[in-house]
């Protein structure tokens, strides 16, 4: 599959709303992220009777006690933040109330409610003291309908369950229907509140970090969680400019691919991974050498970082000793099915700001994993256009390619 302006309108990004474990609202994450990121701590979930519970999870305080239900269905925090990040980014995008009525959300979430669904059964048989007292069924993913029936948004509702790449997923199906005609206006993104069986799945597999989310370091263990909601407002290049929008950036490109391979690990040979990057490319008009930075997946599972180094060496050839990565996942943890909500919006800020902030500190680069990710300081952002990577069990693979957009701020 591939999207990009070439098939059909430009698509820009005019608002954006995020809760992270580096607080509530954008200008926090962007603070955060300019000052080196989170740590990990263990999850407060007493039932979490595991190895391994160290998340980098939200700031308590920051976490949402509204919408405390849709309909029957209490909600937990992963819905609840991400009305609170849409609310900023429909907020930031300036849109009308007429606007939101007719806006369609596209998501992308893995575990949905399951914090609601893991307090009843911590509570036992029926209990469901935690979250008003009502036992009757409820669906697991209700994430974007909350979303939807926050805003008042009418436009068509849909949720996008690809693992890890979900929103990466939900992003380049916005765009589409964008480009399509289909809408000028697509709210899209994802939520993931803490989750005890999402831990106890990765400590079984034996895939986490005890001690922090290292992608690309020789002595990375696993990945290490994390929760929060990004939202971006897409929207046309007509529709902003007709509203006096300032855009972000622009989405000028995405494509996704299938390893074909195996259910949980990538293909060794990033075959896959290389033809969703060279066709973002494309699609956006654009070549390696516009790329100025990279987002990438980097989880810091042992075969992830190698083959998506691989493969960034492949694409990028003898520009990648050169090309800062921006290695998202060392700061606010793999925050799952958001993110690549959560990389599309850095990506957004990082030409908005014209700078890559300094990564993480590593203690040791893996000689395996040959990248530039620049320490110590920020450098400046010298390519037309950021690159974005995510990758999921089921060997989904999505690229997106945002790209500084005329009329920016």
């Amino acid at each position: 599959m591939t999207a990009g302006h070439g098939a059909g309108r430009r698509v820009v990004v005019t608002g954006l709303g995020a809760i992270s474990c580096l607080g509530a609202g954008v200008p926090a994450f962007w603070r955060g992220l300019a000052a080196g990121g989170s740590r990990p701590e263990p999850m407060a979930d007493p039932a979490a009777r595991m190895r391994n519970r160290r998340m980098y999870l939200v700031p308590q305080a920051d976490v949402p006690t509204e919408p405390a239900r849709l309909a029957h269905v209490p909600l937990a925090a992963g819905p609840r933040m991400a009305v609170a990040a849409a609310r900023e980014a429909v907020a930031d995008a300036g849109l009308d109330a007429r606007t939101r009525a007719g806006l369609p959300v596209v998501m992308g979430v893995e575990m949905g409610n399951a914090g609601m669904h893991e307090g009843r059964r911590a509570d036992g048989p029926g209990g469901a003291a935690p979250v008003g007292g009502d036992t009757a069924w409820s669906p697991m993913t209700v994430t974007s309908a909350a979303v939807g029936a926050a805003l008042g948004a009418t436009g068509g509702n849909v949720s996008v369950g690809n693992a890890c790449a979900a929103s990466g997923y939900a992003a380049a199906l916005a765009a589409d229907m964008i480009r399509s005609g289909e809408a000028d206006i697509v709210l899209t993104g994802g939520a993931e509140g803490p989750t005890r069986v999402g831990m106890g799945v990765f400590n079984r597999l034996g895939a986490l970090d005890s001690d922090r989310c290292r992608p690309f370091d020789l002595h990375r263990q696993g990945t290490v969680f994390g929760d929060g909601a990004a939202m971006l407002v897409l929207e046309s290049a007509e529709s902003a400019a007709r509203r006096g929008a300032t855009p972000y950036a622009e989405l000028a490109g995405a494509a996704w691919s299938c390893d074909a391979h195996h259910p949980t690990a990538p293909d060794p040979r990033g075959t896959q991974a290389s033809r969703s990057i060279r066709q973002a490319l494309t699609e956006a008009g654009l070549t390696g050498s516009d790329i100025g930075a990279v987002v990438p997946h980097g989880t810091g599972t042992p075969l992830n970082d190698v083959v998506e180094s691989r493969v960034l060496n492949e694409v990028f050839g003898d520009r990648s000793p050169r090309l800062p990565l921006f290695s998202l996942k060392a700061m606010i943890g793999h925050t799952a099915g958001v993110a690549g909500a959560f990389g599309c919006l850095t990506a957004a800020l990082l030409l908005h700001h014209r700078t890559v902030p300094a990564n993480a500190p590593l203690d040791e680069q893996d000689p395996e994993c040959p990248v530039w990710l620049p320490q110590k300081e920020s450098v400046p952002l010298s390519g037309r256009a950021v690159l974005v990577n995510s990758y999921a069990f089921g060997g989904n693979n999505v690229s997106v390619v945002l790209a500084g957009a005329e009329g920016a701020a």
